[in-house]
């Protein structure tokens, strides 16, 4: 029997059909320029460069740069993002592989892939890091809306654009009317060049001011976009731009009408994508956001503000970690716009920025002009604070000196209460502890490089936090003293002590750690409000007739390098949400606290915290007089990657040259805790974690970005053991 006829019995009629085979379809590549540079969704940092591919004549026309396409990388489909058309590749041709589908039109145009490439290379990624952020998921459904969109467009007229004109010019004799230098800033609005401007926000106006901001740009015909720190301040500026004419962008209707598109990681991907199109097209070219606005695809001169611009929700969560502050004022400087950094506490990096005009500009920063509120419109915006201290309290002779809420308090706060709500802003919901001198209380701190300490265990010596170095022979450079003890900071049970002191008030706990969670508005009436700092509730139609900051002692024990600065913002944020000194508003500090942060607060001038700040940066040589990186991971691969950059055994960076004075260019490394979400399997691997800040001069942070993204893609390329990651200009140095 010959085998190579034998085949598997079947029934009359179900025999398999006969398939010709299909050889693939012959492929001719465009004639001109036929090569396509693509970025591949690959987030490895050593491959993390454009790809060569070739382009067939059928898709020519659609292939252009800025779209979206599916090639072949390996042996898997991957999605990407045409960055260039080139005549040749210096790729062997018998190497290219062609572009197999087309599945968007343009979603980045040039200036947008400029930006992106900037960015990378500002903070140490690769473009494929940027576009995974800055781009949403593809929705093919909401391309079809868009295509139908575009065929019915017939070209009109943007609508009300008189309209919106006179409000922006009405808006701005409010503006006028707050703030000293304002003419600077209108003019800077309509003139087609870069200008950065910091500007300290009058209590209660600062959506007001941002709104007038976005539609002047808007008059002009510029772009906007304005990056808010959480969505209580999306909604509140919304609320102001729709009082200027302005129409909100609809993310989930039919239409494409709108003027305001709204960016956040909390809308669905079909929202989100809707949006983002409609930006990049140039329907909409207003966005207000959190962090997600800042990559917003605008076009052309635009105003990039950022409201509180030294928050913490400003730090990407992804690599390569990119801050919004910075990403907004490299972006204004790329497009000739405008950048404003607005805020009720100026930021150490502001207050630097507007001193030190003569200061090399860097990629993310560099000289600003200063808007600052007329002294008394500021004053008379907030209410009158009084700092009940243990000095003022002897003075009034209150008996009950030592109390968290002493009897001077009880009785402003009650009658208070017989008009209207009362808020209590605490600290915190947790607990934490911090070792603080025995004899005068502060905080006790290096005396390497000034860096808070921390104990790692009941019977174990203290160490920094910043490098690591152990607390021995330790002496408190203020008082002397010697000894160290534990404070334990919290703020748990305040409703029950509140209950006993203002009985038959109703009270108001909002809180993210509590069960009834962040509450968003309360009634004008009366009633005892706590709430941690961000999760205060506004009072609807009115205002707060008293505020009061509890333990504001916790304030001297903070860890963190911007510790005084972000209390300052917490409390001016909690004391603009009370009434006027006019209309009678109290504001009450109660505790002890330093006195530069309370007479910032009394005279709602943070100018004065931030110059105290500054000079201490300037003495220990900090940020922002110096570039930093934190890097972390396993202890042995941050090691060689601080030796391959050049800042330990002997490297061209081992030391760091300010003026006349030397610093160590590494503080630590220093261990650090694994992450909470990590996962038993990788524990082991984990363990040994640790974490090291490189400081260089401000010439030298471009060339810090690319000798740790190559000492990354080396760790990555060679498959080293331990994890290795980086962040440029960190908001902490912890």
């Amino acid at each position: 029997m010959n085998t190579s006829e034998a085949t598997q019995p079947t029934f009359d009629g179900m025999q398999p059909r006969a398939r010709r085979p299909r050889g693939k379809a012959p492929r001719t590549p465009a004639a001109r320029m036929p090569v396509a540079r693509v970025v591949l969704d690959i987030q490895a940092t050593h491959l993390g460069r454009c790809f060569d591919y070739l382009i067939d004549e059928r898709l020519d026309a659609a292939a252009r740069p800025g779209c979206l396409v599916r090639v072949r990388f390996g042996g898997q489909r991957v999605s990407g993002i045409i960055w260039q058309r080139v005549e040749r590749s210096d790729t062997d041709p018998s190497a290219l592989r062609y572009i197999e589908r087309v599945l968007s039109g343009v979603v980045m145009d040039g200036q947008m892939r400029r930006d992106v490439a900037a960015i990378a290379e500002a903070y140490g990624g690769t473009c494929a890091n940027i576009v995974r952020v800055a781009l949403p998921q593809r929705i093919a459904a909401v391309d079809k809306q868009m295509a139908q969109a575009d065929a019915a467009l017939d070209g009109a007229p943007e609508s009300d654009a008189g309209g919106r004109a006179v409000a922006a010019q009405a808006m701005y004799a409010d503006f006028a009317r707050r703030y000293e230098q304002a003419q600077l800033l209108a003019d800077a609005l309509g003139a087609g060049r870069f200008r950065s401007f910091v500007v300290d926000a009058v209590a209660g106006a600062a959506a007001d001011d941002l709104a007038w901001m976005a539609a002047s740009a808007l008059t002009h015909g510029g772009s906007a976009v304005l990056v808010m720190p959480t969505m209580r301040e999306v909604w509140e500026v919304m609320r102001a731009l729709e009082g200027a004419g302005l129409r909100a962008f609809a993310p989930d209707g039919e239409s494409w009408d709108g003027e305001v598109a709204v960016f956040s990681g909390s809308l669905g991907p079909a929202q989100r994508y809707r949006s983002y199109l409609a930006v990049a097209s140039g329907r909409v070219r207003c966005v207000v956001g959190t962090r997600a606005a800042m990559y917003a695809p605008v076009s052309g001169h635009a105003l990039f503000a950022v409201l509180d611009d030294g928050a913490y929700q400003y730090a990407d969560g992804l690599m390569p970690y990119a801050n919004a502050r910075g990403v907004c004022r490299l972006r204004a400087r790329l497009h000739d716009g405008v950048f404003v950094a607005m805020a009720y506490a100026r930021s150490v990096l502001s207050q630097w920025e507007c001193e030190d005009t003569t200061a090399m500009p860097v990629a993310v920063s560099g000289p600003s002009t200063a808007i600052v509120p007329r002294r008394d419109i500021a004053r008379a915006a907030a209410p009158p604070v009084r700092w009940l201290n243990r000095d003022e309290l002897a003075r009034l002779a209150d008996p009950s000196i030592g109390a968290r809420v002493p009897h001077t308090a009880v009785r402003a706060l009650s009658a208070a209460l017989e008009h209207g709500p009362v808020l209590f802003s605490i600290p915190s919901d947790g607990i934490s502890e911090s070792p603080v001198c025995a004899r005068c209380l502060r905080q006790a701190r290096c005396l390497r490089c000034t860096g808070p300490l921390e104990r790692g265990g009941p019977n174990a010596a203290p160490r920094c936090r910043w490098c690591g170095a152990p607390a021995v022979d330790w002496h408190c450079p203020h008082c002397g003293g010697e000894r160290m003890r534990v404070v334990r900071v919290g703020a748990a049970g305040t409703a029950q002590e509140l209950q006993g002191l203002f009985r038959g008030v109703p009270m108001i706990l909002s809180s993210p750690h509590q069960p009834q969670g962040v509450i968003e508005q309360v009634a004008d009436a009366p009633a005892i409000v706590i709430a941690t700092p961000g999760a205060e509730p506004r009072v609807r139609d009115g205002a707060y007739c008293a505020v009061a900051i509890l333990d504001a002692w916790t304030s001297l024990y903070r860890q963190n390098i911007d510790a005084y600065v972000d209390v300052l913002r917490d409390w001016m944020r909690a004391m603009a949400l009370c009434a006027p000194r006019a209309d009678g508003g109290v504001g009450l500090l109660v505790g002890e606290t330093d006195p530069v942060i309370a007479q910032s607060l009394m005279t709602w001038d943070s100018r004065v915290l931030a110059r105290a700040e500054l000079a201490q940066r300037r003495e220990a040589g900090l940020p922002p007089f110096v570039s930093a990186a934190c890097v972390w991971g396993q202890r042995n691969a941050v090691a060689e990657a601080l030796r391959r950059i050049g800042v330990v055994g002997g490297g061209d960076w081992a030391a760091l040259h300010i003026g006349d004075d030397e610093f160590p260019a590494v503080l630590g490394p220093v261990p650090i805790a694994p992450e909470r979400t990590v996962d038993s399997r990788e524990l082991e691997q984990m363990r040994d974690r640790v974490k090291a800040v490189v400081l260089v001069t401000h010439a030298r942070r471009a060339e810090l970005a690319t000798r740790l993204r190559t000492a990354v893609a080396r760790h990555v390329a060679a498959r080293e053991f331990g994890e290795l990651r980086f962040r440029i200009d960190p908001k902490d140095l912890l």
